[in-house]
């Protein structure tokens, strides 16, 4: 038996022998090589390929595949690129031109006083803003006077301040404490139910507080569930604050549609729950739509999980807490919902505070150590800063602490009361004109309108001749306006002024070609969004 196995590895190895004797050493030393490096080159392929399809879907996968493909194809390059420079020109409009007489070093002979004239003078060209754009500003009244008086007062007089140095401006460590309290009793703070802990800290606006909280939540549950590989879901109408946090912060973020009425999906979003999940995100309202999400669901989600969820007030802050006082039927959105860990609210907007000033809260102090960067090995000597900012402007914390303290909880239900009436007067106007829809259902101050008759964005940019500032959206193409104290007295001139728009678009609808129309309609046809992302970068990099 064994002579016969032995007989046939004898056989066996001068049969193999024989046929490789063809074949030249070196041939035989590199074949294995080759095909080694062939198998890990396709290998890494097909990973990369489904790892594209994973994270834009079969259709999108394919789409950014052939796009990279025709832009290989000699000529096609050159050409897409000055298509794209022709695009970046004109979504400038102009602006190139006026760079050219910008300062570009320091006057020989410094100004003094006389840069006070040159601000006025500069200052001159602004467009007219007052009560013609969307959200931007929300204080009512003119800059001179009232309320933007009382705030830029309040900055000058602390305008030499940072709160890096808590011993030397010790008004400034109060006055943020105190802005954070107030703003923290908005939210339930003192409510059993949000457990009497939250916390938090003034930031330099709502990026920054959610880019704080991101932060937070990803190391938190770093430490609790030791996750490395951090991820984060946010439905496709979350603020793109959170695109900029998971790129800073290395967090694989998932976009998740929005259910028919423009919410979070909540049963969409648990599909994409997994082992490396940090947080889950709601907005109170949404920025596009100004709906509100199902907070109390997915708070009931990110508990089952054991996970951080956020709220992002930063728009709604300053209105839902009054808004509900005023009778209006606001869902639960605070730190009373069960699994909310943290909470951003801008005071610049409806708080009424300075540009620049914004809260992030936190249910607890130990959610909140994690925002803060302690360093011990510098030779200048210890150091520890509880935001992104290491100096910060002492004088937009003082001037938030004296907009809230001057406006007053009274002054505030009587903002809001006029905000939530314009923002009726607006939704129901719109409602009248047949050619025209509302997107969803506006919870709050927030209303976008499309059409399904003629180009919502021409329509946009006949506003734009009339002076008017809206914001075009996409994923429906249209077009909203948030309502400020700006607009309390310029309702029917909105109406009045969109109801000629649309008729005359549909009285021309082959013209006005020359606007934005044309650029937000092919960006929102274009398959290849790195292409789209190309545009906005240039527009940028061109523009700062």
């Amino acid at each position: 038996m064994e002579k016969g196995v032995g007989e046939w590895i004898r056989g066996l190895r001068a049969s193999a022998n024989g046929t490789l004797s063809q074949y030249e050493p070196v041939t035989l030393v590199i074949f294995p090589f080759v095909v080694s490096l062939l198998s890990l080159v396709v290998g890494r392929l097909i990973h990369l390929s489904l790892q594209l399809v994973q994270e834009n879907g079969l259709k999108g996968a394919i789409s950014i595949i052939l796009m990279s493909t025709i832009r290989l194809i000699p000529g096609v390059r050159g050409y897409i690129e000055r298509e794209k420079g022709k695009v970046v020109d004109k979504m400038q409009s102009g602006a190139k031109s006026g760079r050219e007489n910008w300062q570009t070093e320091l006057p020989r002979a410094g100004l003094g006083i006389g840069v006070i004239e040159r601000l006025k003078f500069e200052k001159s060209k602004d467009v007219q803003w007052q009560g013609r754009c969307s959200g931007t500003v929300y204080i009512g009244g003119s800059e001179s006077e009232g309320h933007f008086s009382l705030i830029n007062e309040a900055y000058s007089m602390f305008s030499h301040t940072n709160p890096l140095h808590l011993s030397i401006f010790p008004s400034i460590a109060r006055f943020e404490g105190e802005v954070v309290a107030m703003t923290a009793s908005l939210f339930g703070n003192r409510e059993k139910a949000s457990g009497g802990q939250v916390c938090g800290n003034m930031s330099s606006g709502g990026t920054e507080s959610i880019l704080l909280a991101v932060k937070s939540s990803r190391d938190y549950m770093k430490v609790k569930k030791g996750i490395m590989k951090p991820e984060m879901i946010i439905p496709e109408s979350a603020h793109s604050a959170y695109d900029k946090a998971a790129r800073y912060l290395k967090i694989k973020l998932w976009r998740v549609p929005v259910n028919e009425d423009f919410q979070a999906d909540v049963k969409a979003i648990q599909r994409y729950l997994n082992k490396n999940t940090v947080m889950i995100v709601g907005s109170a309202p949404g920025f596009p739509h100004g709906i509100i999400d199902p907070i109390e669901e997915l708070g009931d989600l990110a508990l089952r999980w054991g996970i951080c969820f956020h709220v992002d007030l930063c728009l709604g802050g300053f209105v839902l807490p009054f808004a509900r006082k005023l009778g209006y039927p606001i869902p639960p959105f605070d730190f009373t919902v069960q699994g909310v860990t943290s909470i951003s609210v801008d005071i610049h907007k409806y708080g009424l505070g300075p540009k620049g000033t914004s809260v992030v809260l936190y249910r607890n102090h130990e959610i909140r150590k994690q925002q803060f960067v302690a360093v011990t090995e510098w030779t200048g000597g210890l150091y520890v800063s509880p935001t992104v900012a290491g100096s910060r402007p002492g004088g937009l914390i003082a001037g938030a602490w004296a907009a809230m303290m001057s406006v007053g909880e009274e002054g505030y239900l009587e903002a809001v009361r006029k905000v939530m009436e314009v923002s009726k007067t607006i939704q129901k106007g719109i409602k009248q004109i047949p050619e025209l829809f509302i997107v969803g259902s506006p919870d709050m101050t927030v209303i976008a309108f499309g059409s399904d008759k003629f180009d919502i964005f021409k329509v946009n940019d006949v506003l734009s001749t009339r002076g008017w500032h809206l914001n075009a959206l996409q994923r429906p193409n249209s077009v909203h306006i948030c309502v400020t104290l700006q607009h309390t007295l310029i309702a029917e001139d909105f109406l009045k002024d969109l109801k000629e728009a649309v008729t005359t678009v549909q009285e021309n609808p082959s013209a006005f070609e020359d606007g934005m129309a044309p650029i937000y309609g092919a960006a929102g046809k274009m398959p290849d969004r790195g292409m789209v992302q190309d545009l906005l970068i240039e527009y940028m990099d061109n523009s700062c």
